[in-house]
């Protein structure tokens, strides 16, 4: 009654958790039985792997096959264990080498013709089996999604028979390419679309600068989601440390396909009607929210009062701290997701309050009961707010294309490598997360000045007044300033003025 070993992985977040697939062929009456914490998921795997076996022309004998996944004190949740379930139970019918399955980690869903099926997280799983010089037997589609992982022999095969040629030595599989890196920045559409709005150019420009969270005020139609879309082709390419940690969690979620990684920060919209669990992950199995899929990108929020109040609130802690972490009785699963949050909302319910052709008949308090509907405290998590007016027919109509997207982006690139060549290789990559005190010494005395009498009239609080000297920074590298000069500051702290919710109405009204 021999024991036949595989490994496979379950998943934490995007951490693996090894598990090993033992099965053994004992005498007794005919079962197939699957023990060690399956769910619903993973016990349906014998069905899969009866089914897979039979339309190849083999049958499980008849005694009694026992699948142990260990350690079985661990959750099992997912398809991807009915690969290794059907090599582990081949090896132990002598079909399969069973020291050549000990040298591989496993993932994929059977059909029931035997063909393997792509399954989520075969990135994460290709790097913890490189970790354990392991190689990685996994489907043909997510092939070149694995070879991202480096060094590690790969075994992507369309269906079973076919790993079963290559286990046995009768017909050897190639190993798959490794795919490119994908580059979507000419599907964005160009900033020099939008006509007029210099002010929201401008603001959109910093952001990009020090990746600062930010939000637009303003009535229908003004062009907030419009310049907000256009953000990500203001942004330069991740970094490839950034793109891997961007494709785990991506992979994770099973959004990889044909194994392409993109370089470019991820831009994630989601509707207003997502609960809090769309926004910061959970479910029943813990899957990354939106705020985890935009890590190293956007997360733009479109009518940011008309989301659940729940949901909002929970994203307060993540936008601070740069990673999310989902709470279980079982476990606790940690996602990164240091975003940069953009938003857009209207300054009231009807959306025209302080509108002269359209006055709000209830205002002010109608605006100050629907912006209050975002706390303090998430506000001030924004970096810059900006009030964006419509522009007239005639502007419209008439006012030339302004600068290309590529040429904002060209000074932002530029802004960025100044942060690159300031920051310590540990430290923050963007102005967005510099500390206070490196941000302090680089600033002129008229400019700390101007910081110290403006928090005190405006009520700022700490991590309002940090925040200015972040923007202020920004802004100087956008200028090719060594120092934070007074002028600077002074621009970023009008990006702030506005971020009380009375004060908000009232710049509405004005």
């Amino acid at each position: 009654m021999a024991v036949t070993r595989i490994t496979t992985f379950a998943f934490s977040g995007i951490d693996t958790l090894p598990i090993e697939v033992q099965v053994q062929i004992a005498s007794g009456l005919p079962a197939f039985t699957v023990v060690g914490l399956p769910d619903k998921a993973v016990a349906e795997s014998r069905e899969r792997v009866r089914a897979a076996l039979a339309g190849m022309g083999l049958a499980l004998p008849p005694k009694r096959v026992l699948v142990n996944l260990a350690p079985a004190d661990i959750q099992k949740e997912g398809s991807h264990f009915d690969l290794p379930i059907a090599l582990a139970v081949l090896a132990a019918m002598g079909l399969v080498p069973a020291d050549e399955l000990a040298s591989f980690a496993a993932l994929g869903e059977l059909a029931l013709d035997g063909a393997i099926g792509p399954v989520a997280g075969i990135l994460p799983a290709a790097l913890g089996a490189a970790s354990r010089q392991l190689g990685l037997i996994c489907p043909a589609q997510q092939g070149g999604e694995a070879a991202w992982a480096g060094e590690l022999e790969i075994l992507a095969a369309a269906d079973l028979q076919q790993l079963m040629a290559h286990l046995t030595g009768r017909q050897l599989m190639p190993p798959p390419p490794l795919p490119g890196l994908t580059q979507e920045v000419s599907r964005i559409a160009c900033l020099s679309e939008v006509r007029g709005q210099e002010s929201g150019k401008r603001a959109l420009e910093i952001a990009a600068a020090g990746r600062h969270n930010l939000l637009f005020i303003g009535p229908p139609g003004a062009g907030k989601s419009m310049l907000a879309s256009r953000l990500p082709g203001l942004l330069p390419d991740l970094s490839p440390q950034e793109a891997l940690e961007v494709s785990l969690v991506h992979s994770v979620a099973g959004l990889i396909e044909g194994g392409r990684i993109s370089a470019r920060p991820p831009f994630r919209n989601p509707h207003h009607s997502a609960s809090q669990a769309a926004l910061i992950g959970g479910g029943p199995r813990a899957r990354p929210g939106e705020i985890s899929l935009a890590h190293h990108g956007v997360l733009f929020l479109d009518e940011l009062p008309e989301f659940a109040r729940p949901a909002l609130e929970a994203l307060r802690q993540p936008l601070e701290s740069g990673e999310c972490v989902i709470s279980r009785a079982a476990a606790h699963v940690t996602y990164p997701a240091r975003v940069q949050l953009v938003a857009a909302m209207n300054p009231c319910r009807c959306g025209y309050l302080g509108e002269a052709l359209r006055a709000c008949g209830s205002a002010p308090r109608c605006g100050e009961t629907y912006q209050s509907r975002i706390s303090g405290p998430l506000l001030d998590r924004v970096d810059l707010s900006l009030s964006v007016a419509p522009i007239s027919p005639g502007d419209l109509a008439r006012t030339p294309r302004g600068e290309t997207s590529a040429a904002i982006a060209a000074r932002v690139a530029g802004a960025r490598d100044l942060q690159a060549k300031r920051r310590h290789p540990d430290g923050p990559r963007c102005n967005a997360d510099a500390p206070l005190e490196e941000l302090t010494a680089q600033c002129d005395g008229e400019a700390l000045a101007l910081a110290e009498r403006a928090a005190l009239q405006l009520g700022l609080s700490n991590r309002g007044f940090t925040r200015c000297f972040r923007v202020a920074r920004s802004i100087a590298d956008l200028a090719g300033a060594d120092r934070i000069r007074r002028i600077d500051m002074a621009e970023a702290l009008s990006y702030r003025q506005r971020h009380h919710p009375s004060r908000m109405a009232a710049a509405a009204e004005t």
